[in-house]
């Protein structure tokens, strides 16, 4: 049975050949940028109505606020210009990505100041800062970081 690319006299690719083509080419660059910067939004949307949630108790709450709007305007620029892509987005994404550790760090410094700390943990891990939550933020800065180093147009 033939293939229909086959008649036309084109050939057929495997879906390892058309990604590595849109590598080349640059589209898979600006897809990532692209949905590095709406991850950021979302991320940091979700950020904020935890954090809201806790008062904004502690003033380390406002870091990834204040690091979203840098990182989702690299992404949309990444999308643009190959140049923010190589230059401003691995910038920011790296403090995304650091703040997103950082993060953790506190998350698991919040659970054991909790009543009882880790020798509840089952209570604690469950009621407390989630301790995963700023894992999210780390993923997408390593997506924006994945981004800069793609080959460009």
């Amino acid at each position: 049975m033939t293939n229909l690319a086959n008649l036309v006299g084109g050939t057929r690719r495997s879906p390892l050949q058309r990604w590595m083509r849109r590598i080349g080419e640059g589209r898979f660059q600006r897809e990532l940028s692209a949905a590095s910067a709406g991850s950021a939004v979302i991320t940091s949307i979700e950020i904020y109505l935890e954090h809201y949630r806790a008062s904004f108790g502690d003033p380390w709450m406002w870091a990834p606020i204040a690091a979203t709007p840098p990182m989702v305007a690299a992404g949309i620029a990444g999308v643009f210009s190959v140049r923010a892509a190589r230059t401003l987005l691995p910038a920011a994404s790296a403090v995304y990505l650091a703040n997103g550790l950082f993060g953790v760090y506190l998350h698991v410094r919040g659970t054991g100041r909790r009543p009882g700390g880790w020798s509840v943990a089952d209570y604690n891990v469950v009621m407390g800062p989630p301790l995963m939550a700023p894992g999210l933020m780390a993923m997408v800065g390593g997506m924006g970081i994945l981004a800069s180093l793609l080959r460009g147009r």
